[in-house]
């Protein structure tokens, strides 16, 4: 196929990116522009490519050989793996641009000139330099009385006006668009897209996620992130994100909150939610009392075979819940009755259907004490091959269990999700 020299970028989105030998490197997500004060033509500085890992980095723009209808080639196959991270004075065209606002003087649009259009799409052109540029930009109008979307206008780059760092940093844009990038994605992959952002436009996003996506995605945000986002939000909006959140990430959240404005949001919550995290919030965050969840797989010793398992194919489980269910005495919500033992997983799919859960109950395995440091409980997973396990109290209730995902959490550096392995190929320069 022929490569092109002209491309909107939304059409961009998804090809596959390739290396000289052919050798599969990512797909593109996004294109990264320089956004120049006054009325030169923007410069295409890069594409935002993601990884079979999820993670996106920069590819300068000056390694693409050829864009072709369902590929761009590089010109190596050697990239930097290093996260991508907006300097001043870039933007990201999908990300940003799109649905931002504008007005057009183009002579043959008169009948746009003083209406406000929201940019749909974005043209780049490579010049004979070599060197990308955004060379139009195509916009549409408000919608009709009866409801229909404007019509779609094509526009010289020179004939748009807006398109600046100040516009874009101006509340109100639009996020269907990105938000349309965001289907199907893992709440971690949905934060990590989130960090390439402004903190102004990661508000627009928040306030247009359902409260549950929202939360989902909060959860795997680093901390200052996590504050940042609440902090922009109605209070009462916050409660209510912290009320879909997992009790052990709400407490963790508002531990990092000043003592009054966490107790406001506490009193905010609905009682049945905001007691299970102020339960949690009593215990130091680096014992197995700070780490657990207040909300395990938990079933009484006449469940069934049949729903113990109904009940670990929840997809709110996480895979390292589901592995353990926890036998106890009514009632079965934390603080439970009396403590019997746990089944796991494996043993649950051994035994026929109708069977009781009661006649299989491991009663010999250890239980955490909600003091347990967090070294103990490591060793805890280690000598008996667990991704989780139940904590008891003195009462020998149980009230919570901790999962490796939460452990690993707190033994990896406080900004673990903020930085990258040292595993760059090569050093991107733009």
């Amino acid at each position: 196929m022929a490569a092109v020299s002209k491309a909107f970028v939304a059409r961009l989105a998804g090809l596959a990116v390739i290396g000289p030998d052919g050798e599969s490197i990512g797909r593109v997500r996004d294109v990264v522009v320089s956004v120049r004060f006054g009325t030169g033509q923007p410069r295409v500085l890069g594409l935002a490519v993601e990884l079979t890992t999820r993670r996106r980095i920069f590819v300068p723009m000056l390694r693409v050989t050829a864009i072709e209808p369902n590929s761009v080639t590089l010109s190596t196959g050697t990239v930097s793996l290093r996260r991508l991270i907006l300097r001043p004075g870039e933007a990201l065209v999908l990300g940003q641009i799109v649905e931002s606002r504008v007005r057009v003087n183009d002579p043959d649009l008169e009948h746009l000139a003083d209406e406000d259009l929201a940019v749909v799409d974005v043209a780049i052109e490579r010049r004979r330099t070599r060197d990308w540029v955004i060379s139009r930009v195509a916009v549409r109008g408000a919608r009709t009385r009866l409801g229909r979307r404007g019509e779609t206008h094509v526009v010289e780059w020179n004939h748009v006006l807006g398109l600046t760092q100040s516009a874009l940093a101006l509340p109100g844009q639009g996020v269907a668009q990105i938000l349309s990038q965001f289907d199907g994605m893992r709440a971690a992959d949905v934060a990590h897209a989130l960090r390439e952002l402004p903190s102004k436009r990661r508000q627009e996003i928040a306030s247009a996620l359902d409260d549950e996506r929202l939360a989902d995605v909060v959860q795997e945000l680093p901390t200052d992130d996590q504050t940042d986002l609440l902090g922009h939000m109605a209070v009462e909006r916050a409660a209510d994100v912290l009320e879909a959140m997992d009790p052990d990430d709400a407490a963790d959240l508002l531990g990092e909150l000043p003592d009054a404005e966490a107790e406001a949001l506490l009193q905010l919550m609905d009682p049945q939610e905001s007691e299970p995290v102020r339960r949690l919030m009593l215990h130091s965050p680096d014992t197995a009392g700070g780490l657990m969840t207040t909300e395990p797989l938990v079933v009484t010793p006449s469940t069934t075979i049949a729903e113990a398992l109904a009940r670990a194919r929840n997809p709110d489980l996480t895979p390292a819940s589901a592995s353990l269910t926890f036998v106890v005495r009514p009632p079965t919500a934390t603080p439970t009755g009396k403590y019997l033992g746990c089944v796991h997983i494996q043993a649950l799919l051994r035994e026929p259907p109708a069977n009781l859960v009661g006649g299989i109950i491991d009663d010999r395995l250890p239980n955490l004490g909600p003091n347990d440091s967090l070294e103990k409980v490591t060793r805890y997973f280690a000598t008996y091959n667990l991704v989780c396990g139940p904590v008891i109290d003195d009462d020998g209730h149980l009230i919570g269990a901790v999962t490796v995902d939460d452990l690993l959490d707190h033994l990896l550096p406080e900004d673990w999700r903020e930085t990258e392995g040292d595993d760059d190929l090569a050093e991107g320069l733009r």
